[in-house]
């Protein structure tokens, strides 16, 4: 196994494990509203998922009208490559 592949697992593990951590000792932390979606991840990048249908807004409970996003499908569609739509610069 090579040097960096032994590391891309290992960094998958860490992440995967800290995610499962919080998820367990916080619950309330695994929704982002849509102003911390935007602080971490960009307002571009949260506006062009929504706009492409990769992420939705979803109220957990139906008698709050506060709407919020899946934090790990978030951080899923950010790690993935999932530009597939880029356009040279000339083609813009």
């Amino acid at each position: 196994m090579m040097l960096k592949e032994l590391s891309s697992l290992l960094k998958t593990a860490v992440t995967a494990g800290a995610n499962k951590a919080l998820a367990t000792c916080c619950p309330s932390q695994g929704r982002l509203t849509k102003a911390q979606a935007y602080r971490r991840f960009g307002r571009y990048n949260v506006d062009r998922w929504l706009s492409e249908g990769l992420i939705e807004l979803t109220s957990v409970n139906p008698s709050i009208s506060k709407k919020t996003f899946d934090r790990a499908k978030l951080e899923a569609i950010a790690a993935s490559s999932n530009r597939v739509t880029y356009l040279p610069v000339a083609e813009r």
